[in-house]
């Protein structure tokens, strides 16, 4: 309750024309492009917006963080919230994601998650597997694939998803990241740089967003929810790599 009583009061902090998103890291990738759109003809109307893990974004809401919406990588964290009362109605679905396995040097990609086992794979990149769930999704496939027993010691953990790409120019030769983030990254090539990890390996990357309580009648939220939720928006999100 008390926790409810600080949301209740910090969300009157902000002006109604100001409000602060709560989003995972892989929407980093696009979501200048979708504040772009919306606020195109919204010149008095600010969006602030904090990328971290979907996990550590639901710990920040459960500790009293000020946010109007929370746009999760999975359905998961997003109704965790809802389960325990920081929402009045569970996560709705506002985009899928794509899981993708990546390397700077063109290989023959082809060969699927078997590629991990050569010799000369010493580290491959993924998100965090408890909190990020494109780090979970990559733990998920490598069990299915029956592959974790032979490469969880290439294994190397970035905080986020954001902080894989990085990894995998870098230290490391393979990185597991959202299609999103090769989005104008044109000398990669699919087949030779990147491939789509089989979608029957992992549990679709569903991602869902919930509108936060005390901001059920803050205009710029609500609105800014339902534009997540309109084909202008699926557009944006199709052109960077989702479905």
């Amino acid at each position: 309750m008390k926790k409810f009583i600080f949301l209740l009061i910090s969300a009157c902090i902000l002006s109604a024309s100001e409000i602060r998103v709560a989003a995972a890291a892989n929407i980093g990738y696009v979501i200048d492009e979708l504040k772009k759109e919306f606020l195109k003809d919204r010149a008095d109307d600010k969006i602030e917006v904090a990328l971290a893990s979907s996990g550590k974004l639901n710990t920040q809401i459960k500790n009293g963080a000020n946010y109007s919406i929370f746009m999760a990588a999975n359905m998961k964290f997003a109704n965790d919230l809802y389960d325990n009362g920081f929402t009045n109605n569970k996560a709705e679905i506002y985009a899928r994601g794509v899981l993708v396995m990546f390397s700077a040097k063109t290989r023959d990609m082809s060969r699927g998650l078997e590629l991990l086992k050569d010799k000369d794979i010493h580290k491959i990149a993924v998100a965090n597997t408890k909190t990020a769930p494109y780090g979970i999704a990559s733990l998920e496939a490598f069990k299915n694939a029956k592959v974790f027993d032979e490469i969880s010691s290439k294994l190397v953990y970035a905080e986020s998803i954001s902080g894989v790409l990085p990894y995998a120019l870098s230290a490391a030769e393979i990185g597991f990241i959202p299609k999103s983030a090769l989005v104008g990254k044109n000398e990669y090539i699919a087949g030779k740089n990147y491939i789509e990890v089989d979608k029957s390996l992992y549990t679709p990357l569903d991602q869902g967003m919930i509108l936060l309580k005390g901001y059920e009648d803050n205009k710029l939220a609500t609105d800014f929810y339902n534009f997540l939720k309109s084909d202008r928006a699926k557009k944006i999100f199709k052109t960077y790599g989702y479905e």
